[in-house]
């Protein structure tokens, strides 16, 4: 009798305390409450895939140093793949229920296919890349015709953007020949050998050129040059829009932080830390340049949203390049509900 009556007492202690702060929470209109409670709970499991770039890398082990994941109430296991068709397989299998980092002009004639998929947030808004080149007498971006420029795939994310800014230069795409080469670092390295002239990659070698005996072209910086086209974006199937969406909110919550945070200049530590960790053989002065990079030009989705402009600039470029054959209505392709909703739960 005498234990039945202390467990109440504590419950109701208990109880009480909790429907104090939920009012102080309710008076003051502060968000810490509802995180508390969040965390409270059993965390909320969920499949991220996402691209195996040094730069996703980084910023998810800047997440994990930060403890975004279970200040959201996620036990988030993330995977990395090489290419777009693997994060595409991963979310329509179900094994992955959001892609949070990558291009996603893919998505486009997935869905005019009949996919069941849609663009949730936006991520890096501007390219990250330039064109490097190790030979003499190529300068600009009208010097590449005649050339061989090293790219991925027809169509994939390296050789389309590579192709709008050519055309954007006036260059004659004819007569550029294009090899693929395959991702980005594999493109740098067959610029540094030579075995193409020219050819786009990341922005982690761009203070180390004289060290690779490279150098950018002049009209060659991607996120100068080409600012309407988006880098990344996040998507998921419509089957986990609706299954999962509370996770899904939470998760672009946590990236949302995440681009905010590397936004500020307070970042700085914690994200070279970070890049050190997984990037045990990069320099320190790749690393200064990428949080350089993204505190001077604001380059990610820090209100995790997309504009109907940039989706409809991304699927006319795909409609060019003949890998859609129109442009689709807005809300055929994108729902930008979760983003704003994660919005609401940064405060």
């Amino acid at each position: 009798m005498t234990i039945k009556n202390r467990w109440r007492r504590r419950d109701v202690l208990r109880l009480g305390g909790i429907a104090g702060l939920a009012g102080v929470a309710a008076s003051t209109g502060l968000t810490s409450f509802n995180r508390a409670a969040r965390a409270a709970t059993a965390p909320i499991p969920v499949n991220i895939v996402n691209t195996a770039s040094n730069s996703t890398m980084a910023l998810q082990e800047l997440i994990k140093q930060q403890g975004y994941f279970e200040e959201f109430g996620l036990a988030a296991t993330t995977l990395n793949v090489a290419d777009g068709s693997k994060l595409m397989g991963a979310l329509f299998s179900g094994s992955s229920d959001i892609c949070i980092l990558s291009g996603f002009s893919q998505v486009f004639p997935a869905v005019e296919k009949g996919g069941k998929l849609k663009i949730i947030a936006g991520a890096g808004l501007l390219l990250q890349d330039a064109i490097y080149s190790a030979k003499p007498d190529i300068h600009h971006v009208k010097d590449l015709e005649g050339r061989t420029v090293g790219s991925g795939s027809p169509g994939a994310l390296l050789h389309q953007f590579t192709v709008a800014l050519l055309r954007k230069k006036g260059v004659d795409v004819s007569k550029v020949k294009f090899v693929n080469v395959g991702s980005s670092a594999s493109v740098f390295n067959a610029v540094v050998a030579g075995t193409v002239d020219a050819g786009p990659s990341l922005i982690d070698v761009y203070p180390e050129q004289k060290k690779y005996g490279v150098h950018s072209l002049e009209d060659g910086d991607l996120w100068k040059e080409l600012p309407e086209y988006t880098y990344q974006g996040s998507y998921a199937a419509d089957r986990a829009i609706t299954e999962k969406r509370d996770a899904l909110v939470r998760v672009l919550a946590v990236y949302g932080k995440l681009y905010r945070f590397l936004s500020s200049p307070n970042s700085h530590d914690a994200f070279m830390r970070a890049r050190a960790a997984v990037l045990k053989k990069s320099d320190a002065a790749e690393g200064e340049f990428e949080w350089q990079f993204a505190q001077k030009y604001k380059a990610y989705a820090t209100d995790l949203t997309l504009s109907e402009d940039r989706i409809d600039y991304m699927q006319k470029l795909n409609v060019e390049f003949g890998i859609q054959k129109k442009v689709l209505p807005f809300n055929e392709v994108a729902d930008m509900s979760l983003a704003k909703d994660a919005v609401k739960l940064l405060g």
